[in-house]
């Protein structure tokens, strides 16, 4: 008979729900297999193979999945003995040991059972400077840094497709692209409105703004995935301009695109060559037309989103960067953090986990 681990109820209520009942689900359909091919019957059978390669691609979601219920036994066991004076202090310690490895085990069982097939996809992302004027640019400077210090700490590659620089050094707007495993999947909840509070380094007065930008991502598509007739594109070719809008060469070799029935429009001038930044363009233009084409099929079949955490509405505002208080707040899960200084340097991996669990609640 196939392994199956059926703990008491009260081991399964204290997890995560969502997760528990996945793995249930899962290690059912996991053993009904395993005893499909256990039977010599089916050795010669026409899905036999099939059933393999099955057992194959659910054995590591389900083997975590036991672990994980595992951990959550030893758990209870060890609460038991909390109430014991002198073991409480090896109890605690004991307790915070499979804490820990009971949160590193959910991680894993959530993108077993949750991730999509574009979350493992890179990511391109457009922060573009939003109310605030030279601030806001500064902010969105601020931004990238960030998430291209995520991005090193993750061991993921940063390429940037398009940018246009303001006059004091910031970002009127920068595209790029992240290429790394589960690029998208840790980072689509990012798209909305960053509000910034804090004193410009062109306040003289010392007094407190509030400035804005805003985030887009976008799964990366490959061109064999999303197929745009030529014949729908505009290209016009232009020189490249630098900090101010002063033209930084005398060759026509920036490009701008618009896909004429949507009318979406991208432009890419940091390559030296025209060829190059039209292959730029092309790259972002896929990105911005799926998603369109995404959110047309879900208002189209009339999909009830449950999500409490949307990713694709950049009007949306998600986020504040309180610098004064060093505090971050994200509005959407009602998270504040006292840790600015050390997010806006790229620790952005607990808020991100924080968001994730949340958006869980809604599937």
């Amino acid at each position: 008979m196939a392994k199956n681990l059926l703990l008491n109820k009260s081991v399964d209520k204290s997890g995560n729900a969502l997760i528990i009942k996945k793995f249930r689900k899962t290690e059912k359909e996991y053993n009904e297999i395993l005893d499909f091919i256990s039977r010599s019957e089916n050795y010669n059978g026409p899905s036999y193979r099939e059933k393999i390669k099955k057992i194959g691609e659910m054995e590591e979601s389900v083997s975590s999945g036991r672990k994980y219920v595992e951990l959550l036994q030893k758990r209870e066991d060890i609460e038991t003995l909390l109430n014991d004076e002198s073991l409480i202090e090896l109890a605690e310690e004991e307790k915070n040991s499979i804490d820990r490895e009971i949160n590193q085990t959910e991680e894993k069982l959530r993108d077993f059972f949750f991730s999509t097939a574009e979350d493992k996809k890179n990511c391109i992302m457009e922060i573009r400077a939003g109310t605030g004027g030279t601030e806001a640019s500064l902010f969105a400077k601020d931004l990238f840094r960030m998430y291209a210090r995520y991005a090193d700490k993750k061991g993921w590659k940063i390429d940037i497709l398009n940018s246009h620089s303001s006059e004091i050094g910031g970002f009127k707007e920068i595209v790029f692209v992240i290429e790394g495993k589960d690029a998208y999947g840790e980072l689509k909840y990012e798209s909305g409105v960053h509000r910034v509070q804090r004193i410009p380094v062109t306040e003289a007065n010392g007094r407190i703004h509030t400035s804005a930008a805003t985030v887009a991502v976008f799964p990366e598509i490959e061109e064999k995935e999303r197929d745009i007739d030529p014949k729908d594109l505009k290209i016009d070719t232009f020189c490249a301009s630098g900090k101010g809008g002063q033209s930084v060469n005398t060759t026509y070799s920036a490009v701008r695109i618009t896909h004429v029935p949507t009318g979406v429009v991208v432009a890419c001038q940091d390559e030296r060559s025209q060829a190059q930044n039209k292959l730029r363009a092309m790259k972002i233009l896929r990105a911005k037309i799926n998603s369109l084409v995404q959110q047309k099929k879900e208002e189209e079949l009339s999909i009830n989103r449950k999500e409490q955490i949307k990713t694709g509405d950049r009007s949306e505002k998600i986020r504040t960067y309180n610098f004064p208080q060093n505090r971050i707040t994200d509005h959407r899960i009602n998270l504040t953090l006292y840790n600015l200084s050390e997010i806006i340097d790229g620790n952005i991996e607990p808020m991100i986990k924080e968001i994730k669990k949340e958006s869980l609640k809604g599937t």
